[in-house]
């Protein structure tokens, strides 16, 4: 019987590296060549197989008896650095026929290792990856979430309704990887095929019996989690996002549909969908027609339209009436179920897009077996890293982080606040009156990204708030004031009709912690200044290098130098709702 690799050091909850299973049971690699179909190439082994107990497609993070994916890359073919791996303890290499070529290059004469050769390595990386853990997926509850916007939030409320109901839980996205509390830096929405199969491994272990994640669409349309089960799919919404990527909507939605159509080897075993735009209608219709007799029809989500709270709801099984909004800002939601059964829901978040957020979210935990009035318990009490964050130092007006960078974000965003300021000003002659508190964005747009939404991104915020300041985000490896300069355009563009009947000139300030100190020192009693773009990140991009940067601490400095004269608390850790 294969031995297992058995590693304290692979069981250790770090930073700096991926978290793996501490007990892998070693895989011949003849085995993974006849299950994905790739030539095996024994290289130096003497004509005996090989055996593998890890997977990483990062030179830096390989182990002793890992598989080393050497995958072509934009600039640079993997295999170059295969010898490395080599020398890190890796055992077996897959890569493709022109990386096998590259790997007689850059190999020693004494080299040993199995190398499988796949056309499209990255293609069956996602199955080899489950295989080698014991496909961890298959021995929990996965749940998977996708759409443009709103996959954080849901993920989070998700998380706390499985907890409230005594569930072992994992949450895997955008701001952070948990293991039963454990909190580990995650950089991308979902991991790469390799990592993403460990870290569900590791979960196993660990106990966990139901995993909830963020699934972009670069992770769909990349196949890093082929080789996943998904026990529950749910989709958001979609708007206008990634089309560097994408290049066009249609190919965008499709990417997102991997998870929902028939045929897909990722399309999950069930489906929640909500239908309150265009997409989600067709994407209920995509996985209608995934369903079969082991597989149900679609659960149906609306909250109705964001504009128009008293408007019908459209044809669903789970639907939202008007909130009743509470002085904390808390939402007090009445949602009836698929039976017709009535419910209160409190949502901890303001605005319509998060009702359909937490709409979304108890569909999907009651799908997932916990009683309703629990997951509304748990939903209750949610809270989400850098999504419409307060950040309070004793100032009149109300301060906020959020991670908007997409139009539809921004924009939904900015209605949200504006709703809020005039639900404020009812009590104190209408919302058209001069006691109307007014709103302030500050904004860019990423580098290296798609470039058709930066004008888009300006048209919202000028749209929306009486002081636009538009100002650097990560401009990554592209000229700061060129991206500035479409957000500008599309805010300049808006016309003065268009705008807030109290709008002000649109201020362009490169720096952003200059851009921030500025809305701050504009705003009086009762406004709402609103920093958008970054939420969660800590870091901000400039020319290649991550510079230390977080929009919260940045508006907490900004606020105690407003309130310097005054505030005993000046430089102290800002406090923050979250």
């Amino acid at each position: 019987m294969a031995s297992t690799r058995r590693s304290s050091k692979q069981g250790d909850n770090r930073a700096d590296g991926p978290r793996r299973p501490r007990v892998v049971v070693p895989t011949d690699v003849s085995v993974l060549s006849a299950a994905t179909g790739a030539r095996l190439d024994l290289i130096g082994a003497g004509g005996h197989d090989v055996q593998v107990t890890g997977v990483t497609l990062r030179g830096q993070d390989v182990q002793p008896g890992d598989l080393f994916a050497a995958l072509p890359g934009a600039n640079t073919h993997g295999a170059r650095f295969a010898a490395d791996a080599l020398a890190a303890g890796a055992a077996a290499i897959l890569t493709d026929p022109a990386g096998r070529a590259e790997l007689a290059r850059v190999l020693p004469p004494d080299a040993r290792c199995a190398v499988l050769i796949h056309p499209d390595p990255r293609r069956v990386l996602g199955a080899v990856s489950a295989r080698i853990f014991a496909h961890p997926s298959q021995r929990l509850k996965l749940i998977g979430i996708t759409g443009t916007s709103g996959k954080t939030t849901t993920a989070y409320m998700v998380e706390a309704a499985l907890l409230a109901a005594g569930r072992s839980v994992g949450l895997i996205g955008t701001v952070e990887t948990r293991i039963n509390g454990i909190a580990i830096p995650s950089s991308l929405t979902t991991p790469e095929a390799p990592t993403l199969q460990a870290v569900l491994a590791a979960m196993v272990e660990d106990g966990v019996d139901t995993v909830v994640m963020e699934v972009s669409s670069h992770a769909l349309a990349l196949g890093r989690v082929d080789g996943a089960h998904f026990a529950i799919g749910a989709f958001t919404n979609l708007s206008q996002d990634h089309l560097d990527f994408h290049d066009t909507m249609q190919a965008y939605f499709d990417a997102k549909a991997r998870l929902f159509a028939a045929g897909s080897p990722t399309h999950a075993s069930r489906a929640v969908i909500c239908v309150d735009d265009e997409w989600g209608r067709r994407m209920a219709e995509v996985a209608r027609g995934a369903a079969t007799g082991s597989r149900p029809y679609p659960v149906t989500v609306s909250a109705g339209p964001a504009d128009r709270p008293d408007a019908p709801v459209r044809r669903a099984q789970w639907t939202a009436g008007r909130p009743r909004v509470t002085a904390s800002g808390k939402q007090l939601v009445p949602v009836t179920g698929p039976r017709g059964v009535e419910y209160e829901l409190t949502v901890p978040l303001p605005g319509r897009y998060n009702v359909a957020n937490a709409l979304t979210a108890l569909a999907i935990v009651t799908a997932a077996g916990v009683a309703t009035q629990v997951a509304i318990d748990g939903i209750a009490g949610t809270r989400v890293p850098g999504r419409l964050e307060r950040v309070d130092r004793g100032q009149d007006f109300l301060a906020l982080v959020d991670y908007a960078h997409k139009p539809g974000a921004v924009e939904a965003v900015l209605a949200t606040l504006r709703a809020q300021l005039d639900t404020a000003a009812d009590g104190v002659g209408g919302a058209d009156t001069a006691d109307t508190g007014r709103v302030a964005v500050v904004l860019g747009a990423g580098g290296d990204r798609d470039t058709g939404k930066r004008a888009l991104m300006g048209a919202a915020a000028a749209r929306g708030a009486e002081l636009v300041v538009i100002t650097d985000d990560n401009p990554r490896s592209e000229e700061p004031a060129a991206i500035r300069a479409a957000v500008v355009a599309g805010a300049r563009a808006i016309s003065g009709g268009e705008r807030p009947a109290r709008a002000e000139d649109i201020r362009e300030i490169g720096d952003r912690r200059e851009a921030i100190a500025a809305a701050v020192t504009w705003a009086r009693p009762g406004d709402i200044v609103v920093v958008a773009g970054k939420g969660h990140e800590t870091g901000q991009e400039i020319a290649g290098v991550k510079h230390p940067f977080d929009d919260r601490v940045e508006l907490a400095s900004a606020l105690d130098a407003l309130n310097a004269p005054d505030a005993l608390n000046a430089g102290a850790e800002p406090e923050v709702d979250r």
